[in-house]
């Protein structure tokens, strides 16, 4: 049984509405608000197609201040951080010394001398901590500060009737203001491939928040999601989860767990030229030695949802693993994220799935994101 050892105020609010609180990263979480096909179709349709809210406080906040406090961020992560203007965020990767992927981050530049870097379940908590060690920085974990995901195309109107100036928060902008009368951060940030925003508030003020938002957007079709919703969201807009995609889920079967930013496809996060983070040369020693690539599969004329762990053929040869599946009849397809075989990871490979009770189905390669290909849709304006 997992230890909870870190809790959500809106706990009641889930339990009130069906959920068991499950452990996620520490924190007791809303998984499911019931576990039927029908409730995670309708919370899956509501992001596409409105808007829902989901309660992510189980994500690590930590503040990083002080003199050295840039350092210790460009150090431990692959972004470089004096690109980034105070206001803005973006998204980065940390490595361990092997130039293998440990973690994923969010780096929010707060003011001078003034960051924020929100972490997900891997240790890159623990990378920031060691290298501020004995610096003018400190770090401190932040579990006051809740975190709400108000994520599809009605989140902006809804939020526009409080506060007007947000239609105009570009992609990956940070707001400072006031909502339904209490301090708010409000990021243009998510993990759903929509437009949509992070509100971080206060432990005392995430109850009355997530009811006034509720409540506004009622006539808007705004309604509270499980958090599963986001594996299927994220499936078809290309956002890997540490450790579901990983080799720590996946092992190889002759090495250690760990997984390069090339073969994850994640090589983007590094800023050019960038040298001197943890894991660098390393990382730059492995390009062209991939074991495997994650890549997408679609399915060419089922609707079945593909297993996790179903097995990718070719040529009557096992190249790879199916990490997540995704069976949508709002974009009317069956798609998938794996871990495939270099040579195959070419858009219209042709691949049979083996699913787990031996079904055999024809598949192909395919790029992914599979939705917003062109990344418009969560970076629109207005």
């Amino acid at each position: 049984m997992a230890i909870l050892w870190r809790h959500s105020v809106l706990g009641p609010r889930h339990e009130a509405i069906g959920a068991e609180l499950e452990d996620w990263n520490g924190m007791g979480t809303a998984w499911f608000y019931d576990h039927t096909p029908e409730r995670a179709k309708a919370d899956y349709e509501a992001i596409r197609t409105k808007a829902g809210l989901m309660d992510v406080s189980g994500l690590k906040k930590l503040h990083v201040t002080g003199k050295d406090a840039a350092y210790v961020i460009d150090r431990c992560t692959t972004r470089n951080v004096e690109k980034i203007a105070p206001g803005r965020a973006v998204y980065a990767a940390m490595l361990n010394g092997e130039g293998k992927f440990i973690d994923d981050c969010v780096i929010y530049h707060l003011a001078v001398n003034t960051w924020m870097v929100v972490i997900g379940t891997g240790t890159g908590m623990e990378s920031l901590v060691t290298v501020a060690a004995g610096k003018d920085c400190s770090v401190l974990f932040d579990d006051d500060l809740h975190d709400m995901s108000l994520q599809g195309p009605v989140s902006v109107d809804l939020l526009a009737k409080e506060i007007p100036a947000i239609r105009d928060l570009a992609y990956f902008g940070i707001l400072q203001t006031r909502l339904f009368g209490r301090d708010v951060m409000i990021s243009r940030t998510g993990y759903t491939g929509e437009r949509g925003y992070e509100i971080f508030c206060r432990r005392k003020d995430a109850v009355h928040l997530w009811d006034s938002i509720l409540d506004s957007g009622k006539d808007m079709g705004v309604r509270p999601v499980q958090f599963s919703t986001l594996d299927m969201l994220r499936i078809e807009s290309y956002l890997l989860f540490y450790p579901g995609d990983n080799s720590e889920t996946f092992p190889f079967d002759d090495e250690t767990c760990g997984d390069t930013l090339w073969e994850l496809g994640l090589e983007f996060t590094v800023s050019p030229d960038k040298i001197g983070f943890i894991g660098s040369e390393n990382h730059y020693a492995s390009k062209g030695k991939e074991r495997f690539k994650i890549y997408g599969v679609q399915l060419s004329d089922s609707m079945a949802q593909m297993d996790m762990g179903a097995r990718v053929m070719h040529d009557g040869k096992d190249i790879g693993v199916i990490t997540y599946g995704l069976s949508s009849e709002l974009n009317d397809y069956s798609v998938a994220i794996a871990r495939i075989a270099p040579e195959a990871a070419k858009a219209g490979t042709k691949l049979t799935v083996v699913q787990l009770d031996g079904t055999e189905l024809a598949a192909t390669a395919e790029e992914m994101p599979f939705y917003d290909k062109d990344k418009s849709i969560r970076t629109a304006k207005g």
